[in-house]
């Protein structure tokens, strides 16, 4: 009796708790998707526009006027339009990103895991030599070579990024291949692609689902942190990271040009995060 009385008030409580969590999570990833979709209608100012009669002015929060809410840049900008519009671009290429290298590293895992063998030792020699390369010596290299732009951008992004997904994904398919409803497909004459696809990668993809979800808040950091190096998009388009670099020289008189992109990040990629933990412990069987 003792324990019956107990396990419906544990499980009540761990619902609980992963409700807070999809709705802050949920609350934040939507309200940036939200600004970014309606950025032309909700921002105040053209991002580009500038006025050097008003630079660097303080928040409206920190002793500025209301016509500036987040204040202005060095060159008068508008920050709180710049944000808005910065979200656009930072969560297009994390979306992009993620999306490309998880088409990537899924297709390469299952076929390696699945495989096995010859084919799969070489695509592991390939994931392996590509973790061997720095993130920012593989950006640098690359970027220095075609020069920075917003599809060069994501492909170093996917190129960093598909060996997570194939590792995942290799080691899902070694644990699913040989169950028994799986061999009873290839009993029945189902063929190699039909019993990868049909059976053996549904059954694979909750892990992958949220490494994905998870790698959508480090892409954007990953972005903001090549932007801030002048490694990003080009300077005429707003992004967090390029806001957040062009204050770094004016840190102890205009913090905010800094501080206010980077909060937009830590919330976004925070929120991220809290949608990936919700997802494993709705997904994962074995955190019930």
């Amino acid at each position: 009796m003792i324990v019956s009385a107990r396990t419906p008030n544990a499980a009540r409580r761990k619902r609980l708790l992963l409700q807070h969590t999809f709705v802050i999570g949920a609350s934040l990833v939507l309200l940036t998707a939200f600004i970014a979709i309606l950025a032309p209608l909700i921002a105040p100012y053209d991002p580009s526009l500038q006025d050097t009669s008003k630079r660097l002015l303080p928040p409206a929060f920190a002793g500025g006027t209301s016509e500036h809410l987040f204040g202005t840049d060095q060159l008068g900008r508008d920050l709180l339009s710049r944000i808005i519009y910065g979200s656009r671009i930072s969560l297009l290429l994390g979306l992009s990103a993620v999306l490309g290298a998880g088409f990537i590293g899924i297709t390469l895992g299952a076929i390696a895991g699945f495989s096995g063998g010859w084919l799969d030792t070489i695509l592991m020699r390939l994931a392996d030599i590509q973790l061997a390369i720095p993130f920012l010596v593989l950006a640098l290299a690359v970027l220095a070579a075609v020069g920075p732009g917003l599809g060069n951008l994501v492909i170093v992004l996917i190129v960093s990024g598909w060996v997570m997904y194939a590792r995942v994904m290799r080691a899902q398919i070694m644990a699913v291949k040989n169950l028994e409803y799986v061999s009873a497909a290839r009993a029945l004459g189902a063929g190699y692609f039909r019993t990868l696809l049909r059976h053996a990668l549904p059954a694979s993809m909750p892990p992958v689902i949220v490494v994905a979800t998870v790698q959508i808040g480090t892409m954007i950091l990953m972005e903001a942190s090549l932007s801030f190096l002048g490694l990003g998009v080009p300077p005429s388009i707003p992004t967090w990271g390029s806001i957040a670099a062009d204050g770094r020289t004016y840190m102890t008189t205009a913090w905010w040009v800094t501080t206010l992109p980077g909060l937009a990040i830590f919330l976004t990629v925070m929120g991220v995060n809290f949608l990936g933990d919700w997802l494993r412990d709705v997904l994962d069987p074995t955190s019930r």
